[in-house]
C-alpha cells in the first residue's frame, strides 16, 4: 500500500512547502485503503499562523497592499486546510469503491498546487503565508464528521467548501476593481477547479445516500437544517452550484423558498 504510506507522511508533514511536494509525489492509489489506518488526531500544520475566531479575524481593505495580502493569506490557508481535508476525506474512509480514493488523492493534488500559488503571489506582494492570523472553521468540521463520510460529503465539499463558490466572484470583482489582475488569475483558476471538486463531493454524497438507501436531495436539507441552518445565507452562486452537483431543489431549500 505505498500510496496509504505516501499520504500519511503528506498528511503528517507540518511544513506547507514540503507537504505540497509530497502530495504532488503521491502515487495514484491502486487499491482501497484498508480498515483500521490511524490517524493523528490533527495532520501536520506549521505553528503559524495563530488560529483566531473567525469573528476576529481583521476586515480586509482592497485598496492598499497590506488588506491584500490578508485577502489572498486567507485563500491560501483555505488551501492548505483543503489539502488535508482531501488526504483525511482518502485515508479515513475505508469500504468505498477505487475512484474514491483516486478523486481526493486528486483533489489534494489540485489544492497543494492552488496554495503554492498563493503563497507565490503573497511572496510578490511582499508577504508570506503564516503572517496573519486565520481561523480553524474547516478541520473544526472535519472532526464532527470524522466518523461517517456521507455527513462528510454533506457539511465539508457541499457547505464549507462551496460556499467559496458563492464568494469568489465578489472578491474576483473587488481586486478587479482595484487592478490587482494577478491575484484575479490566480482566483478565477481555482474557481473553475473548485467547480470540480464541489462535484466530487455531490457525487460521492450520492454514493453514501444511495447505499444506505436514501433520498440525497432532501437527505441533504435535513442535514443542513440540523447541522448548519445558516447555511443557505448570503447569495449562492446558482451557476457554479448546479455545475458542481447541487439540485433545484437543494438550491431552492438552502435558500428557504
Amino acid at each position: 500500500m505505498a500510496w496509504v504510506e505516501a499520504a500519511l507522511a503528506a498528511y503528517g508533514c507540518a511544513d506547507p512547502v514540503q507537504k505540497c511536494a509530497l502530495v504532488a509525489a503521491l502515487p495514484m492509489p491502486q487499491r482501497v485503503v484498508p480498515p483500521g489506518i490511524r490517524l493523528p488526531d490533527q495532520p501536520g500544520r506549521p505553528a503559524r499562523p495563530e488560529l483566531i475566531h473567525p469573528a476576529k479575524v481583521p476586515r480586509r481593505r482592497l485598496g492598499h497592499t497590506q488588506g491584500r495580502i490578508a485577502l489572498i493569506h486567507a485563500i491560501a490557508h483555505i488551501e492548505f486546510n483543503a489539502i488535508n481535508l482531501a488526504l483525511d476525506a482518502a485515508l479515513r474512509f475505508s469500504g468505498m469503491p477505487l475512484a474514491f480514493y483516486h478523486d481526493w488523492i486528486g483533489v489534494a493534488k489540485d489544492e497543494a498546487r492552488h496554495h503554492l500559488m498563493l503563497v507565490g503571489r503573497l511572496a510578490h506582494l511582499g508577504g508570506r503565508y503564516g503572517d496573519c492570523p486565520a481561523h480553524d472553521g474547516l478541520w473544526e468540521m472535519a472532526r464532527k464528521t470524522a466518523a461517517d463520510p456521507l455527513l462528510r460529503m454533506a457539511l465539508v465539499p457541499r457547505v464549507l467548501e462551496a460556499r467559496g463558490l458563492d464568494v469568489t466572484p465578489g472578491m474576483i470583482q473587488r481586486l478587479r476593481s482595484v487592478g490587482d489582475v494577478e491575484t484575479v488569475d490566480c482566483l478565477e483558476l481555482i474557481l473553475k477547479e473548485e467547480v470540480g471538486h464541489v462535484a466530487i463531493g455531490s457525487r460521492w454524497f450520492t454514493y453514501c445516500c444511495e447505499r444506505q438507501q436514501l433520498e440525497p436531495q432532501q437527505t441533504f436539507l435535513q442535514l443542513l437544517k440540523t447541522h448548519m441552518p445558516q447555511a443557505g445565507a448570503g447569495t449562492l452562486n446558482r451557476e457554479a452550484r448546479l455545475a458542481a452537483g447541487f439540485s433545484d431543489t437543494e438550491l431552492e431549500g438552502m435558500a428557504g423558498d
